[in-house]
């Protein structure tokens, strides 16, 4: 444990540069999620249009055809394996697009302007760091902004070695969100960490804890992308019209689901190492591994539930909306966590609410 005496001043000034940059990041982020919208908006347009034209010339090709039975069939053959293939021509499930797809400068601006907002969030976080002479987590408001910023980042950084732009409007729209919980419901200035949390174990449990908690949420944002994509299918599969066309740049269900499960195994076993890096820290500063403090209990609970989503999908065959709803129990169970839990419940982690 620190001595408070012997800690160093608080750089105020840098402090409020920390602030200022972080509401320039979150301007930045609204504009990039707006931008992210329109461009699916353009998308839902332009496919739209090129499903006409395609039905537009499947008609004009049956009016002109000869009368020849045969003919007449291959041409319906054709007509039909186009119009089941326009979504196939954009993404396949490995997440490959082709040329139309690649052809979204807003989507390219959008991707540009958000690793600016990227580059404006990690100074806010660092200038926060440095003025405080501590690492940038030590209370609700720094958890959420450091939080926002792994989510960010790790986004732009899976972006270069896959195209997950159909997922930026989501993930844009949760730091912006996060942010904006982070400045108006925990606003707090820049301070020492109380003596409960001057120690080592800060570095590693809550780093380790902020990274699995964001890329459970990038994970909540491909389920959730999931089952409206799982939706759709079923809707078209029924005969109904296709109300969501610009979810065509968006791989299938199937392709959204194996990819999630690969990121929440990643996530689990950080939370895993989170939860014991707490205990031993606990041992260390109250005498006990364990103690049913409700902020342990909620990791814990946290743990079961992704471990029982891993288990389900990979021994128990829960595949498809099953796996994908027990997904999101499991990061509503980490929101939960990290709000009511800090805020409402009176236990040893009290410090760290707000």
């Amino acid at each position: 444990m620190g001595n408070a005496g012997a800690l160093a001043p608080i750089n105020e000034s840098l402090g409020e540069y920390s602030q200022l940059f972080m509401l320039l990041a979150a301007m930045v982020y609204g504009v990039v999620f707006i931008i992210f919208a329109l461009d699916l908006a353009k998308t839902n347009k332009s496919i739209t249009e090129m499903d006409s034209a395609a039905l537009k010339r499947d008609a004009e090709m049956l009016v002109g055809a000869n009368g020849a039975v045969a003919g007449t069939g291959r041409k319906r053959r054709g007509a039909s394996e186009r119009a089941d293939n326009i979504s196939d021509d954009i993404v396949t499930d490995k997440m490959n697009y082709t040329e139309f797809s690649s052809k979204r400068p807003m989507a390219r601006m959008a991707v540009v302007l958000m690793w600016l907002a990227v580059a404006l969030h990690g100074f806010a976080v660092v200038s926060r760091a440095l003025a405080a002479h501590r690492v940038p987590w030590g209370n609700m408001y720094e958890f959420l902004t450091t939080g926002a910023f792994v989510v960010a980042l790790v986004y732009l950084v899976v972006l270069i070695i896959k195209d997950l732009r159909f997922m930026g409007s989501f993930i844009s729209g949760l730091v912006t969100l996060m942010l904006c919980a982070a400045t108006i419901g925990f606003p707090t200035p820049v301070g020492h960490l109380v003596p409960a949390l001057q120690s080592p174990w800060i570095v590693i449990h809550v780093s380790i804890a902020v990274l699995a908690s964001s890329l459970f949420a990038i994970s909540f944002a491909m389920n959730v992308l999931q089952l409206l994509q799982h939706s759709r299918m079923n809707r078209l599969a029924t005969g109904q019209s296709d109300k969501l066309p610009f979810m065509r740049v968006v791989p299938g269900a199937g392709a959204l689901e194996n990819f999630a499960y690969r990121i929440n195994t990643i996530a689990f076993v950080m939370w895993t190492f989170t939860v014991m890096a707490g205990a031993i820290w606990a041992e260390a500063a109250w005498g006990r591994y364990w103690g049913w403090d409700p902020k342990e209990v909620w990791s814990f609970v946290i743990w079961v539930v992704y471990a029982g989503y891993l288990h389900a999908r990979a021994t128990g065959g829960w595949t498809g909306p099953r796996s994908a709803w027990l997904s999101i129990v499991g990061f509503l169970c980490v929101v939960f966590n990290f709000t009511i839990v800090n805020i409402f419940f009176n236990g040893l982690h009290s410090y760290a609410g707000v």
